[in-house]
């Protein structure tokens, strides 16, 4: 049984309230649940931290024993070179992954730190952005 780790960063924790033109009116709680049903043959773990800090422990915590993470490190993308660290330091591959199109929003969030480090990433899908990653570690 593969285990993957699903790691949301910063406001995420307000899916479902936080914008739903951009985010939707699905809280992540909900959408987890359905993707574990739909993925009974994989263990399926989620974290969510508004802390950067957190986020880089929980990376190293599973990094050596879990078979993947899929990451939405939300603004910190942009922004954390500490981030981008951890995940080349790590043997698990990881997939990077936004609910929005970023490129089709602020020009800020064009660039991600994570990108090259990653083993791929993928944008602009939604919540189904997360079954897509999931569908790609498999």
């Amino acid at each position: 049984m593969k285990r993957i780790q699903i790691i949301n960063g910063p406001n995420l924790n307000l899916l479902g309230k936080r914008e739903p033109g951009v985010y939707g009116n699905q809280s992540f709680e909900s959408f987890f649940e359905e993707l574990k049903a739909k993925y009974p043959q994989m263990e399926l773990l989620y974290f969510q931290s508004n802390s950067e800090g957190a986020i880089i422990d929980k990376i190293h915590e599973t990094g050596f024993t879990l078979d993947g993470i899929i990451l939405n490190a939300g603004a910190y993308t942009h922004t954390s070179v500490a981030i981008a660290d951890a995940i080349r330091s790590v043997a698990a591959p990881v997939i990077e992954v936004h609910i929005s199109n970023v490129f089709k929003r602020e020009t800020f969030r064009h660039h991600s730190y994570l990108s090259e480090v990653c083993k791929g990433c993928i944008v602009g899908f939604g919540m189904d952005s997360y079954r897509l990653a999931v569908e790609a570690l498999k």
